[in-house]
């Protein structure tokens, strides 16, 4: 088969992009209406800073003080060399469940196998994280959003309980969305997404007009008379970018359903990391210049909301707050989409139980019903574990991102060998209308080379067993251990699991 894809009749880029479907062996069942920035949102919205800074500033701030900032831009170069690698396979594989497709192609059957697996698992207990944030804001906004008891804590009895009462009901709206077709995803996303990047400009704009002191305050350590061991534990308040920068390869995920994917996929995949990291570096600094203290505890333990509430009064901070609450519908919907599109694509080649029925694509809404409920019941099932655990179900959440970065590893490692063999070989590449697809070139070896170490190097960090992390309360000391102990058994089980026979179709190498 030649390496070269051949553009489209000038007008028709529709055909061309079904038959680009067709070379890499599947047949165009899910319905391609998307465009450049809803592509862009699938990806933006999965990250989705204002979400997870919210959620996660403090962390970073207990561990760091203020020069936990630097961890940002460090976690971000080394995602953004992920990313590139990421959108040089997009370019070349535009296909739904793409970790999943990227890794079977450049490592074989097995392990394409596992990193789906991985992402899977990862991708429902992070939707279900996200869904829980919602305790966070929306009984802030009005009491009567606390439907059970009096105390909004997440790690009190009725906090926990309210918490799961309203992440179910966002998941069954999610679900919805999801299933009615993804005209009505994109569209909402969208909507979202530009409420998110309005609240992240005001937020931004908000900080750095009330700032207190200068931005030279990303040099202090907060760890006066204690530097000598500062490192380390500045090496720990990384987690929290580690955190929050996954889930930029979405646009990856919904490439059956956009237009001219092979120029628009690898595009939005930089973009929406890029654009995430930018806003959420803002963020950062502008909370830290705009603090009443940075010593009396409060930034450790409230986080964005202590400055926030010091800033703002109502009803704008009501207004903000409803930003969040949007921007956490609009996370949630969007990693559930993603995580649909991957089970659909590991169903479609025969690699999942109940293939049949989960490859299945509704022809009216175009989209794979199936996955998606079934998504959303195992979403549902995993937040049910914060009433009676909110240590573990915290535990869960911290250790579902190792298994992203594994999945990640699982793609980047195997294409740095095939690249050290002449990947990608053949000529030119043009996309449906006739440009140019985004390649490496030269750099590609060490683009790769980077990627991979800085992978290896957040794996061991975020798996490391560290009690302040996987167990601050001292009251399960085996939760310590919880991700090592957690991934162990996800490989174990993903060995039971394990399809006999090859997948189907036979994957096809373009241009490989």
């Amino acid at each position: 088969m030649s390496s070269t894809t051949l553009p489209a009749p000038e007008g028709s880029p529709l055909p061309r992009d079904h038959s680009d479907l067709a070379e890499l062996g599947y047949e165009q069942q899910l319905h391609r209406s998307l465009g450049k920035f809803a592509s862009f949102a699938a990806g933006f919205s999965f990250v989705s800073i204002l979400t997870t800074i919210f959620q996660l500033f403090a962390l970073g701030f207990s561990f760091g003080g203020p020069a936990f900032f630097f961890t940002w831009p460090l976690v971000f170069l080394g995602q953004f060399m992920v990313a590139l690698n990421f959108a040089e396979l997009a370019a070349r594989y535009p296909i739904s469940g793409a970790i999943y497709q990227w890794a079977r192609r450049m490592g074989g059957e097995i392990i394409g196998w596992f990193a789906g697996w991985f992402m899977i698992i990862a991708q429902i207990v992070t939707a279900s994280a996200a869904a829980i944030a919602l305790q966070v804001v929306l009984p802030s906004i009005w009491s009567g959003f606390q439907i059970v008891g009096d105390d909004p804590a997440l790690t009190s009895s009725s906090g926990a309980t309210n918490a799961v009462i309203l992440g179910s009901v966002l998941l069954v709206l999610t679900t919805t969305i999801n299933s009615i077709g993804v005209n009505w995803m994109s569209r909402i996303n969208s909507i979202g997404v530009t409420c998110e990047i309005v609240g992240v400009i005001a937020l931004v704009l908000v900080f750095f007009t009330h700032a207190q002191r200068g931005p030279q305050v990303v040099l202090d350590t907060g760890a006066a008379g204690a530097e000598p061991g500062y490192i380390w534990a500045w090496i720990v308040s990384g987690l929290m970018a580690a955190y929050v920068m996954v889930g930029f390869g979405s646009a990856g995920e919904l490439a059956e359903e956009t237009h001219n994917p092979r120029r628009v996929a690898p595009r939005t995949i930089r973009l929406a990391l890029s654009a995430s990291a930018l806003g959420g570096g803002l963020m950062i600094v502008g909370a830290l210049m705009a603090a009443p203290s940075l010593t009396d505890g409060n930034l450790a333990t409230l986080g964005l909301p202590y400055v926030i509430d010091s800033i703002l009064t109502s009803p704008w901070g009501t207004v903000l707050l409803i930003d969040v609450a949007i921007a956490v519908f609009i996370c949630t919907l969007a990693i559930q989409t993603a995580a649909s599109r991957l089970m659909f694509s590991m169903a479609r080649d025969g690699r999942l139980p109940a293939s049949e029925l989960l490859s299945k694509v509704n022809s009216k809404t175009g989209t794979p019903i199936a996955p998606s409920v079934l998504i959303g019941i195992a979403c549902v099932a995993v937040l049910a574990v914060n009433v009676g655990n909110a240590a573990l179900f915290t535990t869960l959440t911290s250790v579902c991102i190792v298994l992203i970065y594994l999945a990640y590893m699982m793609v980047t490692v195997p294409l740095l060998f095939q690249r050290l063999k002449g990947w990608p070989r053949g000529g030119v590449q043009v996309d449906a209308e006739g440009k140019k697809l985004f390649t490496l070139g030269w750099v590609g070896i060490p683009v790769n080379i980077a990627a991979v170490l800085y992978g290896g190097l957040m794996v061991i960090n975020l798996s490391w067993p560290r009690a302040e992390i996987f167990n601050p309360t001292g009251e399960y000391p085996i939760l310590q251990w919880a991700a090592p102990l957690t991934v162990l058994t996800v490989i174990v089980a993903g060995i039971a699991c394990l399809p006999r026979g090859k997948a189907h179709p036979k994957p096809v190498q373009i241009g490989a």
